[in-house]
């Protein structure tokens, strides 16, 4: 169904390939996972399989990739379009109309189906993906969660015969990421669709994939120019006298006119630059990644150029091949050598099983002689093992933000309902609920944006919606869940300099943050150009800055890898200790086994549990990590706690699972 020859995309700026080289066929009806650490190229290859790699987003696509039979050198989007959905990272970017219902409908009324036939799909996807009591609502005003089933739905409704997903359950909460994923498995069982699907998240889904295709880390030397490949330029990265010096007498060439402007294309090499983006590079992107009439009809551009050694033309020996291309292949046998893997299969490589478990029940089949060697650990005291940080004394100090019973309507919704919560100096507390439940709703309310209809809050000394701005910045500071809200600079430097100069730090200090979030991003580096998950760290190391002694992050874990994630939670438990108070609003159960002093839990905008993590989290399945399912019902929660309890290592408080789990970038903690 799918075949990639020899693929590999580069840009005329860049030092090396944005993709290493990929040589695989997906048949059809199988669901194939993409895996590699941040910046291996997972979202352009992706976009490769619809064509809008190299056609909209610019570049050079050597070799050649098929989809049910065609080109996508020589096949545009639109032509595309009846076989390929598409979703990318961001569903803002996918949608064209206002309504859940009409965004549903939307996609075949560009294709042209009957009303009949359109009526019963939309009908069908709101049941498959709980959305029938949002038919009728804005899009604006759902939340993250909400709008990317609303984003996957719409693709959906057009029965395409294959799939590609970029983060498809990233926004979504555990209960809302199997529903999805349980459609994916009806769609590919029962109607033989094939999907290809990026995911960091690799504990939801690893144990779906019937294939895994594995990148390796960035590449960072250039693409081989030794052995002759296809190759398909877009203009954007073709100056006009390329394109008009390409001879028609020269073999596999069609040259086209090179008359009119050749579109400016700014570098687009920052590590897995996303080309699924509305704003992504190019400037001609399109702000919807599935069929639409303007991008459907949109003209080839003048000075597009073929270079192809013929459709027909046999690809590389594969066995040639450099050791860092990618290579597809059992999910087991692969995550084994993986940079990134999931807790289960860390876990599985501590005990030494072989294979490897991909779920939860083949991990506890084989987890017996485990549990029997951990229940004879015992905590510091003599008593039973502490797998939490040792929570801060909340009557040492005084509360940085009290919300008391807050109540807060938002036209005739009732987004939050009598919620009260202290947050105290050296505390993280993650928050917890369903899509919808009114997580991002209360991080808004602690910084002002949301006048309280009853009730109160307050910053330390401050009420956050009558407080001056510049005032709050020093007191609170959010990195919402879309962090291009926070980026308006070209450059990852200009946007540094400008945290410096709103922060009053020393120049550097943003800088310094960025380098330790993202290393080996260049200052030149656009933004836009940046994956969903760096965009995030960008926004977090902007935001912490200033310094502000209360930190709200709303879903600060989507688009990392592990290694990113391990970095991020290395930052916040040091600015626990401290004294920085941290809450974090979250679907990430792995994340706050690893990090959270407690968790509370919304539902329907009302606060229905608050308590320690090991409490809370392992009385539901839904937001139990994975190693707590499996040694269960002993209290270990994350891989790292079973290590040092395994080699003897001596405590299990913060500054202990701050050391421990550090040391160990590549693996979750």
């Amino acid at each position: 169904m799918i075949t990639f020859e020899h693929v590999t995309v580069s840009y005329e700026d860049a030092s090396g390939p944005a993709l290493p080289t990929v040589d695989a066929t997906i048949p059809e009806g199988e669901l194939c996972l993409l895996v590699g650490p941040s910046g291996a190229g997972k979202s352009t290859l992706l976009g490769t399989v619809s064509g809008l790699v190299p056609h909209f987003t610019g570049g050079t696509l050597h070799g050649r990739v098929t989809v049910a039979g065609r080109d996508t050198r020589t096949h545009k989007p639109r032509d595309l379009a009846d076989v390929v959905g598409t979703v990318g990272q961001d569903p803002l970017a996918h949608f064209v109309t206002d309504t859940v219902e009409d965004e549903l409908a939307y996609g075949m009324e560009s294709l042209g189906l009957p009303p009949g036939t359109m009526r019963r799909r939309v009908e069908e996807t709101l049941d498959l993906l709980g959305l029938n009591e949002l038919r009728d609502r804005p899009i604006a005003t759902l939340s993250g969660g909400q709008q990317q089933r609303v984003a996957i739905g719409s693709v959906l409704t057009a029965h395409p015969r294959v799939l590609v997903l970029d983060e498809p359950t990233s926004a979504l909460d555990p209960p809302a990421a199997e529903e999805v994923l349980a459609v994916l498995q009806r769609l590919v069982h029962d109607l033989g669709t094939t999907v290809l699907m990026a995911e960091h998240r690799l504990e939801r889904v690893v144990q779906y994939a019937d294939q895994l295709l594995l990148l390796p880390h960035p590449p960072t030397t250039p693409a081989p120019t030794d052995t002759p490949l296809p190759t398909t330029t877009h203009p954007n990265t073709a100056t006009p006298n390329t394109a008009a010096t390409a001879t028609p007498d020269a073999p596999g060439t069609v040259a086209r006119s090179a008359s009119g402007p050749t579109a400016a294309h700014r570098n687009t090499s920052g590590p897995d630059a996303d080309p699924l983006r509305a704003d992504g590079p190019g400037g001609g992107g399109p702000d919807a990644t599935r069929p639409r009439a303007d991008l459907l009809d949109a003209p080839e551009p003048d000075a597009a150029r073929l270079d192809t050694s013929g459709p027909d033309a046999t690809p590389p020996d594969t066995h040639t091949e450099a050791p860092t291309g990618a290579t597809l292949g059992d999910p087991a046998e692969l995550l084994a050598v993986s940079p990134v893997r999931p807790p289960v299969v860390e876990l599985g490589k501590l005990a030494g099983w072989h294979p490897l478990p991909l779920s939860v029940r083949d991990a506890r089949r084989r987890s017996g002689p485990l549990r029997e060697r951990l229940a004879g650990v015992s905590g510091p005291g003599g008593g039973a093992p502490s797998p939490l940080p040792t929570p801060p004394s909340s009557s040492a100090s005084s509360p940085l933000a009290q919300v008391s019973r807050l109540t807060l309507v938002r036209g005739r919704v009732t987004a939050l309902y009598e919620v009260s919560l202290a947050l105290h100096p050296g505390e993280a507390v993650a928050l917890m609920g369903r899509n919808g439940a009114g997580k991002s709703t209360l991080l808004s309310s602690l910084v002002g944006m949301h006048r309280p209809t009853s009730g109160q809050v307050s910053i330390g000394e401050l009420t956050p919606h009558r407080a001056r701005p510049a005032e709050l910045l020093r007191h609170v500071g959010l990195v919402p869940q879309e962090p291009r809200d926070l980026l308006y600079a070209n450059t990852v430097a200009g946007e540094c300099a400008s945290a410096d100069s709103d922060a009053g730090a020393a120049p550097g200090t943003c800088r310094a943050l960025v380098a330790r979030l993202l290393p080996d991003i260049p200052d030149t580096t656009h933004p836009r150009d940046l994956s969903e998950g760096q965009r995030l760290a960008l926004a977090l190391a902007i935001v912490l800055t200033a310094r502000p002694p209360l930190l709200l992050l709303d879903e600060p874990t989507r688009g990392l890898d592990y290694a990113a994630k391990a970095r991020l939670v290395s930052l916040l438990r040091e600015l626990a200790l401290d004294g920085h108070a941290v809450l974090l609003a979250t679907h990430d159960v792995e994340l706050v086994a690893d990090l959270a002093h407690r968790v509370v839990i919304l539902a329907q905008g009302e606060l229905v549990a608050d308590g320690p993590t090991d409490e809370v989290v392992t009385s539901s399945p839904a937001y139990a990590p994975q190693v707590s399912k499996v040694l269960a019902p002993q209290p270990w929660l994350t891989v790292g706690q079973v290590r040092r309890a395994l080699s003897g290592a001596p405590g299990t408080g913060a500054s202990g699972r701050q050391g421990a789990d550090a040391a160990r970038p590549g693996e979750h903690p």
